[in-house]
């Protein structure tokens, strides 16, 4: 019986954005306990070009050549011996376990595929969302959710200070903090400072013009997402008892001790019950999905490279099907 091929993207070696190549690969079959999807879209996040480019090697090492990406949406292909919570046919979202840059993937979603080590993030897609939609939810918005209610605790009525405020998990942070009914503040450029106002913050700052830490102070939670210099400026406006999460780098612990706050980074996985919330969420319209650019398969690379500069508002997609809008 001959096999079926597909289109995808793999890297062999760590490197720019031209290490990411198409390819005519065979596709896979699903193995015990896992799904395969025909993925439709895939989320271009900055933690695909920073494996890329080996800056996690050290701590996850990878296999090549590989195919990058986790974010995906698409439809049930088929399913594995075992296999009981998927069947065919039915358009799913969440992350794959063997990368998104694809036009197949599979995913461990029952054991024994799914391991203590193999996280299983794949649930029913919103019906309110299209599939291009649908793919920026993995790696953002359950990323923000774990972040501000595992790690961060928020709760309502405090204030939180969300760097970022525009990009893939900015954006649903500030939607999350708002419907949890926390002050919420955010900082963007110039040009996406009336995008965060409008998906819920109180107050945006341009961060271009105005050094945030000379406006605001007695903050109960920051929630950054851009590291560096950033980070260490937060720690000045957050009250005694309070907590900063960083999703890129560990904070310095002496700084945090001195300043009276708790500092973390964000180290709690989401889970399927997380995903699930957040996708009742949307179908209520308490929150909301944006996209940024889209590109084909074919296009990764100018994907990478957009994803790089930092500046964008929402989520970088690939449409990886010409149905990924339905």
């Amino acid at each position: 019986m001959a096999r079926h091929t597909m289109q995808v993207i793999r890297v062999y070696q760590y490197g720019g954005p031209e290490q990411l190549r198409l390819e005519q690969i065979l596709r896979p079959e699903p193995q015990a306990g896992e799904v395969l999807i025909r993925v439709h879209a895939a989320g271009v996040l900055p933690a695909d070009w920073k494996m890329r480019q080996g800056v996690f090697k050290k701590f996850y090492p990878v296999s090549f050549p590989y195919i990058p990406g986790s974010a995906i949406a698409g439809v049930i292909e088929a399913a594995g011996p075992g296999v009981t919570r998927f069947q065919k046919g039915q358009a799913v979202f969440g992350r794959s376990t063997h990368g998104a840059y694809t036009d197949y993937t599979t995913t461990a979603v029952e054991p024994p595929a799914l391991t203590p080590k193999t996280f299983s993030l794949l649930a029913l897609k919103p019906k309110s969302l299209s599939f291009v939609e649908a793919a920026t939810i993995s790696g953002g918005a359950t990323t923000a959710w774990a972040a501000l209610f595992s790690d961060g605790a928020l709760s309502a009525g405090q204030r939180v200070l969300i760097h970022g405020a525009a990009g893939g998990v900015g954006l649903f942070a500030v939607q999350f903090a708002r419907w949890k009914g926390a002050e919420v503040i955010g900082t963007a450029s110039a040009p996406n400072v009336d995008f965060v106002r409008s998906v819920g913050a109180d107050t945006v700052i341009d961060y271009t013009t105005t050094p945030f830490e000379e406006v605001i102070s007695d903050v109960d939670l920051v929630l950054d997402t851009i590291g560096g210099e950033t980070l260490q400026r937060s720690t000045a406006v957050i009250k005694h008892g309070g907590t900063l999460v960083s999703l890129l780098e560990k904070p310095s612990l002496q700084l945090a001790q001195a300043c009276g706050i708790r500092a973390v980074k964000n180290v709690v996985t989401p889970t399927n019950k997380d995903l699930q919330q957040i996708s009742q969420l949307i179908d209520e319209g308490q929150v909301k999905a944006v996209v940024g650019q889209t590109f084909p398969l074919s296009q990764a690379r100018q994907a990478h490279e957009l994803s790089q500069t930092g500046h964008g508002r929402g989520r970088i997609v690939l449409q990886i099907t010409d149905k990924a809008v339905v």
